[in-house]
């Protein structure tokens, strides 16, 4: 089962690479764009046709290692299943 990881800064967290890009946009015209904030995409493969244990690993997978709770959030989502 595909398990996707949406982690990003904290709201409070200072972004710099997204500022940075942000700059970068300004500088390229793209005026309309008002904010950038840059954060990680993680796709996982979990042996199990479960969406509640799948849900289960990957936050395990999150508080352990693939996320710095202390600074960013994360959001789990499984493609074609109904919850989130």
């Amino acid at each position: 089962m595909q398990v996707d990881i949406v982690i990003t800064l904290r709201e409070s967290i200072l972004d710099p690479k997204g500022k940075a890009s942000h700059h970068a946009l300004e500088n390229l015209g793209f005026n309309e764009i008002s904010a950038v904030r840059i954060g990680k995409f993680i796709q996982l493969e979990v042996d199990t046709d479960d969406p509640a244990k799948a849900r289960e690993m990957a936050a395990a997978a999150c508080e352990k290692l693939l996320a710095n709770t202390v600074m960013e959030n994360y959001e789990i989502r499984i493609p074609d299943s109904t919850t989130t």
